[in-house]
């Protein structure tokens, strides 16, 4: 009875800057100390800020969905990557002669498409109930036919484009800022369709659909290379902060580094890192702001209401599945903000790279161990859970040297020293195991 009086207990309203503060002196040790455990660099200080700032982001539109309504997405990487295509369409140059090549038939095969699913769906509805099932199966067959036969030579006179260095449709040449929302857009279509299907049902089916659509999304970008060149990856995407060789040519710049004491080559990577770490903290403040605005708002409570007890939610009246398909749309459309804004950073769209266990699984850890339900423990958990899964490929080899150090040497301690840095997610594992033990509701428990 006491761990559980405990749990419930607010927490002290010191608690959080000084987690916060914490995880920043992680981040100081990292830019200024040189030893074993830190590397004594702010490139590298700053690179896993830049990407813990970006799983913030990703952490933040996963506790949306789970915190607020108690939804389980399992298809994380899948609504990243699909927002990572946003920049590619909208931010790269037009590929000469692809759009003449194949771009109009692309259109009308995806229009067809979508005419035959619609088709299917008033056929559905209007039809004696046993002939729904049969008389919508011949239009989706019907509809799919008529795709294929327009769909396939489009993309094999696309994809026969200049193959070496394009054989894709390209861009449209605009702002890559423009392409985050655009991101966002792609992420919230697609969680559109699987909630329509699934959050009607069982919630467990939700989780199933999430999983599934997943890893189509992450097989269609592997295998439609006219779409983003496949698993020959995209590179050049467009970036909105400087390039370091233009900032190394540049003479002032060149003068004002060596004010600073540093060469132009690390201080240009710098400055770099921090022009991205700025634009990421003006989207993540803003999402923090609205989404506390809205917990606190009419809304919010209801969300909370529905995730706490959904009979007693619909008994009131309140329509559950729309608030819940409303809530998963949101959410999915920031987890798609994130992949958009991480291709970015990157610079390079790589479809082979999106690996569930990173993007999904640890997602979901930074959320668990951050605290489920507030903003504040999402954004936390981010950080200080990325640093860990950096630093454990570092700090692991050391650790395991230090634990092995009674050992004689030979073949075995060699093989555990060589193999600590593969133990990342069994880190992960004893910190989430850790966490839920001492803190069941978080490092920052919801209010």
């Amino acid at each position: 009875m006491s761990s559980n009086r405990q749990a419930d207990a607010p927490s002290s309203p010191l608690r959080a800057p000084l987690l916060f503060a914490a995880v920043a002196v992680l981040f100081v040790l990292e830019g200024t100390l040189s030893n074993a455990w830190f590397s004594g660099s702010w490139n590298s200080a700053l690179t896993i800020l830049n990407m813990g700032l970006l799983s913030a982001v990703t952490a933040l539109g996963v506790n949306m969905i789970w915190g607020y309504g108690g939804l389980f997405n399992a298809g994380v990487v899948g609504f990243l990557a699909l927002g990572g295509l946003a920049p590619v369409l909208v931010s790269t140059p037009a590929v000469p002669g692809a759009w003449a090549a194949g771009g109009p038939r692309i259109l009308l095969a995806l229009a067809a498409g979508l005419g035959a699913l619609a088709l299917a769906t008033l056929v559905a509805r209007r039809s004696p109930p046993r002939w729904r099932v049969p008389l919508a199966a011949v239009v989706v067959l019907a509809g799919y036919a008529l795709f294929r036969t327009v769909f396939d030579p489009a993309v094999a006179a696309i994809e026969a484009n200049n193959p070496a260095k394009a054989g894709n449709i390209g861009g449209l040449g605009l702002p890559v800022l423009l392409s985050w929302p655009v991101g966002a857009l792609f992420a919230a279509a697609a969680a559109w369709a699987v909630g329509k299907v699934a959050l009607g049902l069982r919630s467990d089916y939700l989780a199933i659909a999430t999983l599934g659509i997943g890893e189509i999304i992450i097989a269609v970008l592997k295998n439609e290379g006219w779409l983003a060149r496949g698993v020959l990856n995209m590179t050049g995407v467009p970036r909105p902060v400087p390039y370091e060789l233009d900032l190394q040519a540049d003479p002032d710049f060149v003068a004002r580094a060596a004010g600073w004491g540093m060469d132009a080559a690390t201080a240009s990577g710098i400055w770099v890192k921090l022009c991205y770490a700025g634009l990421f903290v003006v989207v993540l403040v803003a999402l923090i702001v609205l989404s506390e605005l809205a917990l606190r708002s009419p809304w919010g409570r209801m969300m909370r209401a529905i995730r706490d007890n959904e009979i007693a939610a619909s008994a009131m009246g309140k329509d559950v599945t729309r608030r819940h398909l409303q809530l998963f749309v949101i959410g999915c459309a920031v987890i798609g903000l994130a992949g958009a804004m991480m291709i970015t950073l990157d610079g390079l769209m790589a479809p082979g790279g999106y690996n569930p266990l990173r993007y999904t699984f640890l997602i979901w850890v930074m959320v668990i161990v951050g605290g489920s339900g507030n903003n504040w423990g999402a954004v936390l958990g981010a950080l200080l859970i990325w640093f860990l899964w950096i630093k454990a490929e570092v700090w692991g080899p050391a650790a395991m040297a230090l634990l092995t150090a009674p050992f004689p040497d030979g073949p075995m301690r060699s093989h555990l020293i060589d193999s600590a840095p593969q133990m990342r997610f069994i880190a992960m594992g004893l910190v989430l195991l850790l966490v839920l033990r001492f803190a069941p509701r978080g490092l920052l428990p919801e209010r």
